[in-house]
């Protein structure tokens, strides 16, 4: 990708990356949280949980972070190429 192929500058550029990595950061405090939690709870109140379709979706919302990731990547990349130039 080159310069011409851009639609953003670097300052808006920076500013996506720290929406980007807010976002992150605070997905994965809410897991490590939801992991601490997880060990208070009694079996059958863990299993119950898992089987709400609030579980699945936050399920599914990792899944959809895990497939993200090669495209935050790809961003990260040309946000470093983008300050180099």
């Amino acid at each position: 990708m080159n310069n011409t192929d851009l639609d953003i500058d670097l300052p808006n550029a920076k500013l996506a990356y720290t929406i980007i990595q807010s976002l992150l950061d605070g997905h994965e405090a809410l897991s490590d949280l939801l992991v601490l939690m997880s060990h208070a709870l009694d079996e059958d109140t863990l299993k119950a949980l898992t089987m709400t379709g609030e579980w699945q979706k936050y399920l599914e919302s990792k899944r959809d972070l895990e497939a993200a990731k090669l495209q935050i990547e790809a961003f990260t990349n040309e946000l470093k190429r983008l300050e180099n130039s």
